[in-house]
């Protein structure tokens, strides 16, 4: 566990440090300005023609961050995915699969692992039952996708905002409480690209979404939707046993999280009134080592983790004897009805505009 304490401690470190204008900040700043320089010549090749973008044959959205580190985006691919099911689409996702051992192009089936797939691929495909694949290169895993489901009509491509290669025909872009953090970019600061955007630049975001009390700055033709989200009030176990979040308020519980702010996560439990023993953040990604050096660290715990985690730590706990028990507990992000609005009148335009 000593190797991924250090990890996940230096990840929260220089989380802080990009937060903020402080002297480390500004002493990799320069070298913001070679990022920001090779980002713009990158973008240009794309608009130039000197690198290819490859379009699929139905409306894709892309759903990212344009800040580094556990905005939200994965739950709001998630709540989006379940609101276009809802409004009668079939929709499938494609993702690099980040964290996976392999880079072929695969399907993300039920018996598939995190280490085959990628953590958020897998829950991903567990929390909406949509057809969902990974390859580095996301416009072939698209293909792939639509050849085994050509009942499939939008594309969701979890993060990729990035990843211009793939044609997308709207854009979101998620923030959270941070904002843009300092405004540097990388490695000073945590944007990946200058925000905010030039009227008229390439690749864009089209859609803003942010759960924080402000706004990010908007570029022209931007538009910008407020996003509410929060841990869900049960709890589920490895067994698929649900439990109200309030039964488990007097129980000393050890709280897992591996992911980009694994603070938020423990702030949210205990302002549901948990009792936490005990606070173990992992780096986000973390391989299935960390996790099965966990379960035997801690035979007798109850331990409480973010979906996540659980797609990684609950396959160790099938057949498993002794008192050791988990729990998960879902974040649900809530879509206004006006971004859901907006997301359909922009797919039925596409949609129109598609080869038959």
């Amino acid at each position: 566990m000593a190797d991924a304490d250090s990890r996940a401690r230096r990840q929260a470190e220089w989380l802080a440090l990009a937060s903020r204008r402080g002297a480390q900040a500004r002493a990799l700043w320069p070298l913001s300005l070679l990022y920001r320089a090779l980002v713009a010549l990158r973008r240009q090749a794309y608009v130039a023609g000197w690198s290819r973008v490859q379009r699929l044959p139905v409306p894709v959205i892309v759903v990212g961050n344009v800040v580094v580190g556990g905005a939200g985006k994965t739950p709001t691919t998630i709540a989006l995915v379940q609101a276009l099911k809802a409004r009668g689409w079939r929709p499938g996702v494609v993702s690099r699969g980040h964290g996976r051992t392999g880079t072929e192009v695969s399907a993300v089936g039920p018996a598939a692992s995190a280490e085959q797939v990628g953590d958020e691929p897998l829950l991903i495909r567990s929390a909406t039952e949509v057809p969902v694949w990974v390859g580095r290169q996301r416009a072939d895993a698209g293909r792939a996708l639509l050849a085994a489901h050509p009942d499939v009509n939008v594309i969701v491509c979890d993060d990729g905002l990035q990843h211009w290669s793939l044609g997308r025909d709207l854009a979101l872009a998620v923030f959270d409480d941070r904002g843009m953090g300092n405004g540097w970019l990388l490695p000073a600061g945590l944007l990946r690209e200058p925000w905010p955007p030039r009227a008229g630049m390439a690749f864009a975001p089209d859609v803003v979404l942010h759960t924080g009390l402000n706004a990010p700055p908007l570029a022209a033709g931007q538009v910008v939707f407020s996003l509410q989200r929060g841990l869900i009030s049960e709890a589920r176990n490895e067994q698929g046993t649900h439990m109200p979040l309030a039964r488990l308020r007097d129980r000393p519980l050890v709280a897992l999280a591996g992911i980009a702010r694994p603070g938020v996560f423990f702030q949210a439990l205990l302002a549901e009134g948990l009792t936490l023993s005990q606070q173990i953040a992992l780096p986000d990604h973390a391989g299935p080592d960390a996790y099965a050096r966990l379960v035997q660290s801690h035979p007798d715990a109850e331990l409480i983790c973010t979906e996540k985690d659980a797609v990684k730590l609950f396959p160790l706990l099938a057949g498993r004897t002794g008192t050791l028990r988990a729990w998960t507990v879902p974040l649900a992000v809530t879509l206004p009805p006006a971004l859901i609005d907006h997301v359909a009148a922009r797919l039925r335009q596409t949609a129109a505009r598609q080869p038959a």
